[in-house]
């Protein structure tokens, strides 16, 4: 049977790594032509960072739920996974639309503080998987 979850987790971290060197490499060389800016660049930086930050945090409940049995760790793995594609996303989008060519990207601004509501709620769900009594898997 395939794990979805872990395949999810596999591909995100990945593409973290990917992008990250994008960005230290392609896009800080693109610093001189203007296309994008230093605040840009670390917009960028900001949205690799938190996208790997929350693939851990993923693989750690997925490994958690193997020995705790409980809603709140799926609904947080999910609400991660939410987060990323809202925040790390938009910011991907938002940092290099100059360079797209694409300024009517600026529209998804407003989604990026949405994703970061998403990662706040995961990390609320696993502190109240704290106070829950937790059934033990075998």
């Amino acid at each position: 049977m395939r794990n979805i979850k872990l395949i999810i987790v596999g591909i995100s971290g990945a593409k973290a790594v990917a992008l990250g060197a994008l960005g230290a490499h392609y896009l800080k060389s693109k610093l001189a032509t203007g296309l994008i800016t230093p605040d840009q660049l670390n917009g960028f930086d900001t949205a690799v960072k938190y996208q790997m930050y929350h693939t851990l945090a993923m693989l750690a409940l997925i490994l958690m739920a193997r020995h705790i049995s409980h809603k709140f760790i799926s609904w947080a793995y999910w609400c991660f996974f939410t987060g990323m594609v809202l925040f790390s996303g938009s910011l991907y989008f938002l940092c290099t639309r100059n360079l797209l060519g694409a300024e009517g990207l600026r529209v998804l601004g407003p989604v990026t503080p949405i994703g970061g509501l998403f990662f706040i709620a995961g990390w609320v769900l696993l502190a109240l998987l704290g106070f829950k009594k937790t059934q033990a898997s075998a």
